[in-house]
């Protein structure tokens, strides 16, 4: 049975998501709840799934990675065996931090992150286009980060 959120479990992952390091009795503090019941309902959330992992969100210029490019790929074919492979090979490369398997004009949009432009294209060649399957990739640079985000709306 799946399980379901109620307005102090809304208040934890909001405060989770500002802050993932916080220590329970903080954050018991902050949603209005004594440590014991709050850190009960923290492992009923993870345990749900609800809370899938934490992370340290890093800077990206500051380890190397200064540039994002969003790469546009259209397959050869989109059969189950051409995705699925697609998908596995794409999972192996590090410098894809997100990928999303689309239903509209490309079969697939990612999210790559490289040092310049040079890495960027021998990525590019050497390793995104030698995908079997992958017919014409597409990339596309912004120029400027509006807004950033991994908190949802709660």
């Amino acid at each position: 049975m799946p399980l379901i959120i109620d307005e102090i479990d809304r208040r934890i992952l909001r405060a989770l998501q500002q802050d993932g390091r916080m220590q329970n009795t903080e954050l018991a503090k902050a949603v209005g709840l004594s440590p014991s019941p709050c850190l009960r309902r923290v492992r009923l959330l993870e345990e749900a799934g609800i809370i899938a992992q934490y992370v340290a969100v890093l800077d990206q210029a500051k380890v190397g990675m200064a540039l994002t490019f969003f790469a546009r790929i259209w397959l050869k074919a989109q059969d189950e065996v051409t995705i699925n492979h697609f998908a596995t090979e794409v999972r192996k490369l590090p410098q894809v931090v997100e990928c999303y398997l689309m239903m509209g004009d490309c079969d697939a949009m990612l999210r790559v992150v490289a040092a310049d432009i040079p890495a960027y294209r021998r990525f590019q060649s050497e390793l995104l286009s030698r995908i079997k399957g992958v017919q014409n990739v597409k990339t596309d640079v912004p120029s400027e980060t509006i807004k950033k985000s991994f908190v949802l709306p709660l």
